[in-house]
């Protein structure tokens, strides 16, 4: 098994590097954030350090496991009330230290959590350039996602460098006024990272997604991945999905459920009452990374709140249905790889029977491509931080999506993503 790779000793930059700090606080920010770490090392004219900031902190060192990566790193969080006031000050706190003993040539943040907003503020305010790794989302609704809408406006006043996934991204931040210069199209860094961890199809941690596995791929069972976590999903939304789920394994005789149910005690209880006692519905804990892209990589269709699944999906050909009114990644929608859903159960047992039914309709969604990415995001970002810190005189070239139908299109003049049944219908 190939050792895992702490990026940087700590205790003194002794090649002259200059060094970038990647501050994760989650999982996604560390799936995200890997590739980029290995393509800064490979590159080898900067040097990346991982600082793990405490926020999730069990996930984000399990999730850097897929990639066989360790924190630089990590910042010391005692969260007692759970607020994100409490937490925003403990991480802003810890991190000024670090900033001001290391003093890294950039900070790069990713996406819209709240070390998001503290790694770009505590950047910002020792004059050091942020780079915000997956910017430009936008739901034009601050309170949904909440707060990480608000966050990922909020980094976007003090960025540096916006680096976005798409050119819709692109076009979000051109409206709010960003200077061209500033803003590079990228791709986005979790193709990179699902692509090469599904690669290494390393054994499941999970026995029973083995025995599944095996199943879908002697051509006797077709998995679906159903992933529903997001807080307003929680409820009476997650009971109407949850009911969608049963009715679909029962009218489809040959479909096996995966469900990595949220591990809130509430929420697993809703999963288990309605779903427990049928077969071929395999409830997990939390998948690992590992775990994660090797059974995206097998699903014939994917049910999911999740914005990263989203993204990961198309790169395996596996249509999503998206269980929510709106999504600031309208890309795939646009594209046509996804479909807004809801969670109105009439809707998506309809919209999944006639993806498992019409294998015409499926393909039609599955050969779209990934609007997200090429598997090269890592290295373009690797050039953008070259460029920003006078390594390279060249702008790197943006990221054009392989599905030629990355636009802005479809989006109203009220920044409207919202579910359109008809569309769906």
């Amino acid at each position: 098994m190939q050792a895992k790779v702490q990026i940087h000793s700590v205790g003194g930059n002794t090649a002259g590097l200059p060094e970038i700090f990647l501050v994760a606080g989650t999982r996604p920010e560390s799936i995200k954030l890997a590739p980029v770490a290995a393509a800064i090392r490979r590159t080898g004219r900067m040097r990346p350090v991982m600082v793990a900031s405490g926020q999730h902190p069990t996930m984000v060192p399990q999730a850097l496991e897929a990639f066989d990566l360790i924190p630089d790193h990590t910042l010391s969080v005692n969260r007692q009330s759970g607020t994100q006031a409490e937490l925003c000050g403990q991480l802003m706190s810890e991190l000024d230290g670090l900033l001001e003993t290391r003093q890294p040539a950039a900070v790069v943040v990713q996406g819209d959590t709240t070390t998001t907003l503290a790694g770009a503020l505590g950047a910002f305010w020792r004059r050091i350039p942020v780079v915000h790794l997956e910017a430009g989302l936008r739901s034009y609704d601050l309170t949904s996602p909440f707060p990480e809408e608000a966050n990922r406006k909020l980094v976007g006043q003090v960025a540096a460098l916006h680096l976005t996934p798409t050119a819709v991204a692109a076009a979000n931040l051109a409206a709010e006024g960003i200077a061209s210069e500033r803003v590079l199209t990228v791709g986005n860094t979790v193709v990179d990272a699902v692509l090469e961890v599904a690669g290494k199809c390393r054994p499941y941690q999970d026995s029973r997604l083995a025995a599944v596995d095996a199943e879908v791929r002697a051509g006797r069972r077709r998995l679906v991945l159903v992933t529903v976590h997001r807080r307003e999903s929680w409820g009476e939304p997650m009971e109407r999905v949850l009911r969608a789920v049963a009715e679909i394994v029962l009218t489809h005789p040959d479909i096996e459920v995966v469900l990595p149910a949220h591990p809130n005690p509430a929420v697993f209880g809703q999963v288990q009452e309605i779903l427990g006692q049928l077969d071929r519905i395999t409830v997990t804990e939390p998948l690992s990374y590992s775990d994660l892209a090797r059974v995206l990589s097998v699903a014939t269709l994917v049910l999911s709140d999740s914005g990263g699944i989203q993204e990961e999906a198309p790169s395996f050909g596996v249509p999503v249905l998206v269980l929510r009114d709106v999504t600031e990644r309208m890309e795939a929608v646009d594209a046509g790889c996804a479909r807004l859903v809801g969670t109105d159960r009439p809707l998506i047992v309809a919209q999944a029977h006639r993806l498992l039914t019409d294998e015409t309709a499926r393909q039609s969604m599955a050969a779209v491509g990934n609007p997200f990415g090429d598997g090269l995001a890592a290295e373009r970002t690797e050039q953008a931080l070259g460029w920003l810190i006078g390594l390279q005189a060249e702008r790197p070239a943006d990221f054009t999506s392989l599905t030629g139908k990355d636009t802005a299109a479809g989006q109203g003049l009220d920044g409207g993503v919202a579910m359109d049944a008809q569309a769906v219908a």
